[in-house]
């Protein structure tokens, strides 16, 4: 994996500023293999699963990942970043590949 134990709990922290206690990050893509050089940071973001009640607010999961990816760029500086959300249910191909080939860092 190719981020320093710095980067990791820079991440770690933005996830739960952002989206709560319970968040969980994966990171996927060409960070996990040690071979490869450069890339972006891929994150996945699984937020802790709502109860039916609170549902799931589109416009409020947008400001949460804007917030993780403002507080990332202060700690982290200008850098490519992605920031995927999985949703209850997700079945998104993104969200497959990023488990079964990821690293999960929170």
């Amino acid at each position: 994996m190719r981020l320093s134990n710095d980067q990791i709990q820079v991440i770690r922290q933005a996830a739960t500023s952002a989206f709560g206690q319970g968040t969980s990050v994966w990171l996927f893509g060409s960070r996990v293999d040690d071979a490869k050089k450069g890339g972006d940071i891929d994150l996945l973001v699984c937020p802790q699963v709502r109860t039916p009640a609170h549902g799931s607010d589109p416009q409020q999961t947008l400001m949460q990942k804007i917030k993780m990816l403002t507080l990332l760029e202060r700690q982290l500086g200008e850098r490519k970043i992605d920031v995927v959300v999985e949703h209850p249910q997700d079945l998104r191909p993104i969200v497959e590949v990023a488990h079964n080939t990821g690293i999960q860092l929170l």
